[in-house]
């Protein structure tokens, strides 16, 4: 079995800490998450879709959701 990766500080916008806008809690656990459209689901071409970075915080478990340009 894995161990479970500790939730981390997450520093978006020039170094500016990530706060839960819920709970206000500066902990979180992060991921991706692959943003699907209809057209490349009907394409079968799934893997052109963005990716947005998803920060998941470890007190609530609120998704804070930052799509890069």
């Amino acid at each position: 079995m894995t161990e479970a990766k500790q939730a981390e500080e997450v520093r978006i916008l020039d170094g500016v800490l990530l706060k839960c806008s819920i709970c206000q809690h500066d902990r979180f656990h992060s991921r991706k998450a692959m943003l699907n459209t209809k057209s490349a689901t009907f394409f079968q071409v799934e893997w052109l879709n963005r990716n947005a970075d998803c920060h998941v915080c470890d007190r609530c478990g609120f998704v804070h959701w930052f799509l890069r340009e």
